[in-house]
Order: C-alpha cells, then structure tokens, then sequence
C-alpha cells in the first residue's frame, strides 16, 4: 500500500513538472498583449496600467477630492469657554400683546402691584439680570437697574464653526436638519445609516441638479438634497475693493460667514441674515463700531406687532448703518434667514470674531443665488 502511494506522488510530481514547462514555453513565445490591471487607487492620466474596476472609481473620486481614506478638514472648533456669555439672560414669556411691567421689589413684583415702568408688547424681548428668585414655583428676575419682574433664565445655542490651520482643499458646510443621506442624487435612491444629526459638519465633494434640487456628494456614495446643508463656498481671492488681505464674507444665500486673512481661510460658521422683507444688504462695508455689549429695540411694521426688545447683545459689530454682525442668544438653530438685517451668530462665534475683527475690516455681503434685491432704495437702515 505504502508503496503503491509513493509511486503515486511521483508521478504527479512529473506531471506537474511537465505541465509548468509547457506553460512556461508558451508564455515565451506568446505576444505582449497589453498592460496590467491597476491596483485599487486612483491613479493620474499616463498610468502604466489600466484604470477599470475599483481604480477606475478611486480615481474619479479623486477628481472631486475624495480619498480612501477621507481627509479630515484641517480644522478644530475654537475654544469652548468663547460659549459662555458675558450676561445672564431671561425670556420675558407674557403674551405679545401684553406689556411687561417692572417692579421696585420683588414683593410688588409677586403682588403685582405698583409697577414702575414697563417694556413695550413684542413677540421678542429679554432682559439682562443679575438675580433669580423662585416664588411659588415662579421664577422672578432682578434686572441690573435693580428693579423685578416675572421672567425665565433662558438658555442658548453653543453652536460653534470651525477654525482652519490652512485652507481646505475642498468644500464643506454643516446639517441644518436631522435627515440620511441618500446613494444616488435622487429622491429614489434609497437612504442610508446614520442619521446626520443637526449642525454636523460635513464635506462636499460635488455638486448636481436633479430632480430640480441641488444635490450635495459628501462621501462615497452618500448624497444630500439641498435643503438639508449650507455650503461654505472657499473663495480665497479678496472681492473687489478689499484692501489689506482681511475680509469677512456674508453668504445670504447658503447662510454662512467666512474669514480669510492673508489669502487663507480661517474660520467659517453658519448665520442667521436678514428674512424678507428685511433682507440683509447685499454690497462691501466695513465695520465702524465695535460694542461688546449693545441693547437693542425697535418695530418695522406699521402697527409695531414685530416689536423687540433685547439687553445687552454681546459682540456687536456694525457694518452698514444699524445692521451688525453681533451674538443671538435668542435664536436656537442657524443656516436660516428671519433677522431685520442684522447678521446672527451664535455666542461662540461672535466672541471669536470680536475678538479677531478690528474696525475698519471689510464685509461682503452676497447672494451667490441673485435672489436677494440689490436696490438702495428698498433698505431702512435694518435692526436685530
């Protein structure tokens, strides 16, 4: 048996002998005919191999910047103590046509009798405070004139963008809303894992048009419909007039706020601009006054229902008559227009910008979409 087995492996090991000398003959006298495949890269024009398959797909990709792996964005949020806000802040909760009255004492303030003054009837209206006391389960605020009234310590927004240590090689921009992304550029196609939650930065790769929307490529094969993103269009080239390589550009209609400094990008966020009719004004300024901290009131409809009074808006900076680049402790998301001109940041982000911009630094504002009126003649001279 042992000897019927050895005889059997040694003629295999013939036979395979044979068989790689027969390949070996005719692959010498076989034509070239043609190059190899690529390995799964992306490969530049004049590849040596052929660019079929997962290269193929790798390399086109790359046309639009996206790598296997992803690049991180060369970027970092700014420091999370710029979040905090220079004042306490309540919401005064009474109806909009209510007036809020004022108090000498907290005890007229819980009685409600012999009020001192009070704030105009608005749908808007804080007040800066300096003491909070709870009577009957009701909260009650000191203001820093010393006098008291029923209102609620509010909370905000700790949205912050990003700082760039060197300019991104591609564009970017963050979620607006909770959606998924989808594998093709059509409402067909289907969604996929995870949710993208609200105010998650993402990258864009590119851009189509298709079932009438914008579509936005921010990874393989995950699409996100128009509007669910805003875009921070990277144009590293001052617009004309700015002199001295600092600027600030004001994007009405993808609702973010850019920085460069010499030739770079270095910080981008989302914003809140001026609603219709109240536009922002689109044009080039400069910021003429710096404020940390500014009260601001006023009405634009003829029976003053859009009344607003907020104490003490830090990190105001204005640009073009009462319109100003300043904080919003009042508004809970960004990436949306409803300002009366005014251009909002969050807290974090307009302490980072007062505490970079100078007076004197130029402003464009722009709607990459035209949409915006650019008459003169249609602007006041804007609020909040």
């Amino acid at each position: 048996m042992r000897k019927g087995l050895a005889v059997f492996f040694l003629a295999m090991l013939f036979w395979l002998a044979g068989t790689l000398s027969t390949v070996k003959a005719q692959s010498q006298s076989e034509p070239f005919t043609g190059d190899a495949l690529c390995l799964p890269d992306a490969y530049p024009t004049g590849a040596d191999c052929l660019v079929l398959g997962p290269a193929a797909k790798l390399t086109e990709w790359s046309a639009y910047g996206l790598t296997y792996p992803p690049r991180p964005l060369p970027a970092r949020k700014p420091p999370a103590e710029l979040t905090q806000s220079p004042v306490s802040i309540a919401k005064i909760n009474l109806p909009a046509n209510e007036p809020a009255p004022l108090y000498s004492t907290l005890e007229d303030a819980v009685n409600g009798s012999n009020p001192v003054r009070s704030i105009d009837a608005g749908k808007l209206r804080y007040v800066s405070i300096i003491n909070v006391q709870r009577v009957n389960d009701k909260p009650y605020v000191q203001l820093k004139t010393g006098e008291w009234m029923r209102a609620s310590p509010a909370a905000y927004s700790s949205f912050q963008g990003l700082q760039f240590y060197r300019t991104p090689a591609n564009s970017f921009g963050w979620i607006v809303d909770h959606t998924r992304a989808r594998t093709a550029p059509t409402y067909t196609a289907p969604e996929v894992d995870p949710i993208l939650y609200r105010e998650t930065a993402v990258q864009i790769y590119q851009i189509v048009n298709r079932d009438g929307t914008d579509w936005y490529q921010i990874g393989f094969d995950r699409w996100v419909e128009r509007r669910y993103i805003r875009q921070v269009r990277i144009n590293t080239t001052p617009p004309q007039g700015v002199t001295g390589n600092r600027w600030i550009e004001v994007n009405l209609y993808d609702q973010t706020l850019s920085v460069y400094e010499n030739n770079q990008l270095i910080f981008a966020t989302m914003v809140a601009s001026g609603g219709e009719p109240f536009y922002t004004r689109p044009g080039l300024f400069q910021i003429y006054k710096k404020k940390p901290l500014e009260t601001m009131q006023g009405a634009f409809e003829a029976d003053r229902s859009d009344f607003y009074y907020l104490e003490d808006v830090p990190w105001t900076m204005y640009f073009d008559q009462a319109r100003a680049l300043h904080g919003a402790y009042w508004r809970a998301w960004y990436g949306f227009p409803g300002t009366h001109g005014c251009v909002n940041l969050s807290i974090g982000d307009s302490a980072w910008l007062f505490q970079w911009a100078k007076e004197g630094d130029w402003v464009y504002v722009w709607d990459p979409s035209g949409q915006t009126p650019t008459d003169p003649a249609l602007y006041t001279q804007g609020g909040a």
